[in-house]
């Protein structure tokens, strides 16, 4: 991939001087940086840490994690390495967004990147010039591998119209416009097609919606309304050289939205696509930004007002980016490459503005902007959304905490996808800012991937806490099908190792558990020796010094044994029959009984898993079922050593009974709520 021209322009606006962002701000920042102590992590000095305590409840807490906060920004007909980036992180989110996606003309594939490079028009997506080759791979590849995918639609009122010639368009003239660019518009009057006239003087977005939609039927699409409009008379002054307004976006975002949505209705919106703090306070300083006030409540009360008017919902997310301004206390800022000291702790605990109400970072934001207080943002943000736009999600659809070369990197980028999780947001999409990031891939493998064979962190949120919530992060998970599986990620940000007394409660006690650990050593985890509790649920582990560790509690006896689990149908409509109906199994404790299919076959819901994921011996469970117009109970006799039978009753009479009780004690076992 060519990262020069990929990447995108935030050095760019950091030396063309973009408000709050330029030398100016820097100037700032430095001078201001002595007046504010350094935060200080206790291990940062190589002293030894005291004990840190980390508890683990799994039976409090829940709530349901999104895949789709493991999205990552790629593409794979730019990037040779996309396969392997797609099969190590099993993104659940593939992004196709950026600066070259806002004058992307789907019809040819030519498109501009603005001041990434040059105000160019060129071919860089592909030489190809069949409509939509530069999206349709990349959200067939997002369709194969389970994952959804993000597509740009540009809303600016312009796409490029040719590949050349090389150089600004802004030299071919003073009707570049007219003669290097076609007028995008958001509904065709004409029928929809999926073979759009390249030598017609328009492009339709409702047109290359329904061209999506035909193309790829079933995959799971959301439609991203062109990418931070707040910067447009900066990063694409070829298009839009004037600051956009909040009547322009709102007016722009509610036209593309309503022709994508009546093309396509089950598909997702997400705007306005903010770049960062001052787009979501003034949107970058818009003419009419002081009568209109904060511009994130502003957007949200009129989509609300909109949707209401529309009878269905127009903009899904609210799109925003993060890429954070917290700088170390000399003033460089943490997104960059730098790994001195106060570096990584500033890159480290900068995470922690996401959502800690004690937390105040170094940046100008907190310095001009909040008046000293803490960011808090996505509180702050879910804050404003349930005040003006109860219906939206959140998405951060780009962001990177920097060092993606450094263990502290993935320290950092681990805990912001812990805190996704934890806080409920619904989609978000890492951007590679440098040319090594392979330590914030390895990040997404902590909860994607841990041993490389597609184990992942749970779709649960569970309660966990930790001692000392500065130095030390930690996450639990549940899987909803079967809340008997647990996993764990733990970090330290300490410069040394850390002792721990690890305490699972709320679920089966445990004697054991798996470990993989992400070190300095190698941007890969790496498993080692299994945890022996002290006691049952209580472990003592000391976390490598700059860490990230996966732990996953082993239930059962021993990690070789296997177990046979054995499923039955009670039919006393067809004469109080017992058929067997199951076989070998591997699951653990809670794994439920599936549904009843027409043919009155029972399967286990669990997957087929290492054996670290077998159930605990001698439980049985219980579910009705139904199939058409009969009714049976499955009954799991779980995992003994020896499989074993449960039988129902003797005689007819005493299997009816028994019908009766366990259909009455359904309402009474919480695993079949």
């Amino acid at each position: 991939m060519d990262l020069d021209r990929i990447f995108d322009s935030r050095r760019a606006l950091e030396e063309d001087g973009v408000p709050g962002r330029g030398p100016v701000a820097v100037a700032l920042l430095l001078a201001a940086a002595c007046l504010t102590p350094p935060i200080v992590a206790s291990g940062a000095a190589g002293v030894a840490t005291a004990s840190v305590t980390m508890i683990v409840d799994v039976a409090t807490g829940h709530r349901g994690i999104s895949s789709l906060i493991y999205g990552i920004n790629d593409d794979k007909v730019l990037d040779p390495h996309f396969a392997a980036t797609l099969a190590e992180t099993r993104a659940g989110l593939l992004r196709l967004g950026g600066n070259r996606w806002t004058a992307y003309n789907w019809v040819n594939n030519a498109s501009n990147a603005g001041s990434d490079y040059e105000f160019e028009n060129d071919n860089f997506l592909t030489p190809s010039t069949v409509p939509g080759a530069a999206v349709l791979p990349n959200v067939v590849a997002a369709q194969t591998s389970g994952a959804a995918a993000i597509v740009t639609v540009p809303i600016n009122g312009y796409v490029s119209a040719d590949e050349s010639p090389p150089g600004p368009v802004m030299n071919s003239g003073p009707n570049y416009l007219q003669t290097r660019f076609k007028v995008e518009i958001p509904t065709d009057p004409h029928p929809l097609t999926t073979k759009p006239d390249p030598a017609a003087p328009n492009v339709y977005e409702n047109q290359f919606a329904y061209w999506l939609m035909k193309s790829a039927p079933k995959a799971r699409v959301i439609f991203e309304l062109d990418n931070e409009p707040d910067l447009w008379a900066f990063t694409h002054k070829e298009v839009h050289p004037k600051p956009i307004t909040y009547a322009e976006l709102l007016q722009k975002d509610l036209e593309y939205a309503a022709a994508i949505k009546k093309v396509w209705p089950s598909a997702l919106v997400s705007g306005p696509v903010s770049y960062g703090w001052e787009g979501y306070e003034t949107l970058q300083n818009a003419p009419d930004a002081a009568k209109d006030g904060n511009f994130l409540d502003w957007y949200l009360k009129a989509v609300a007002k909109a949707n209401a008017a529309a009878h269905t919902t127009l903009v899904n997310y609210l799109d925003l980016h993060w890429y954070p301004e917290a700088t170390d206390p000399a003033g460089t800022r943490i997104t960059g490459t730098d790994v001195t000291p106060a570096e990584v702790i500033a890159r480290e605990q900068a995470p922690r503005s996401l959502w800690d109400p004690t937390y105040v970072e170094d940046s100008w934001i907190t310095k001009y902007s909040t008046g000293g207080k803490p960011i808090e943002l996505i509180p702050r943000v879910d804050g404003q959304i349930a005040a003006n736009d109860r219906g939206a999600g959140l998405a951060l659809t780009e962001w990177n905490y920097g060092g993606g070369q450094s263990i502290s990197g993935a320290v950092a980028s681990a805990d912001v996808l812990g805190i996704f999780g934890r806080y409920g947001v619904n989609a978000a999409a890492w951007w590679p800012l440098n040319p090594d990031e392979s330590y914030s891939l390895a990040a997404f493998a902590a909860f994607r991937n841990y041993d490389g064979h597609g184990s992942a962190f749970g779709d649960t949120e569970v309660s966990a806490s930790t001692s000392d919530r500065v130095n030390t992060s930690i996450y639990g998970s549940i899987d909803a099908n079967n809340p008997h599986r647990s996993v764990i990620v733990a970090i330290n940000k300490n410069s040394v190792a850390t002792a721990t007394k690890l305490e699972i409660t709320g679920g089966y006690p445990t004697a054991r558990a798996a470990v993989y650990t992400l070190t300095g050593a190698g941007a890969k985890l790496m498993p080692q020796a299994e945890l022996s509790a002290a006691s049952p649920g209580v472990f003592g582990y000391t976390m490598p010094s700059q860490s990230v560790s996966v732990i996953v509690p082993v239930y059962g006896a021993t990690s070789s044994a296997r177990y046979e689990t054995q499923v039955f149908v009670h039919r006393p409509d067809r004469g109080g029959t017992l058929a067997h109906c199951g076989g070998t199994a591997f699951g653990r404790p809670g794994a439920y009984v599936a549904d009843c299919e027409k043919t009155g076959m029972i399967g286990l819901i669990g997957q087929r898993r290492p054996p670290e994921y077998l159930p605990a011996p001698v439980e049985v469970f219980l579910r009705e079922c139904a199939v058409g117009e009969d009714k049976a109970i499955a009954v799991e006799c779980r995992a003994t050593r020896q499989p074993r039978r449960l039988r129902l009753g003797t005689d007819k009479r005493e299997e009816r009974r028994t019908w009766q009780s366990l259909v009455a004690s359904r309402s009474r076992d919480s695993h079949f709520a």
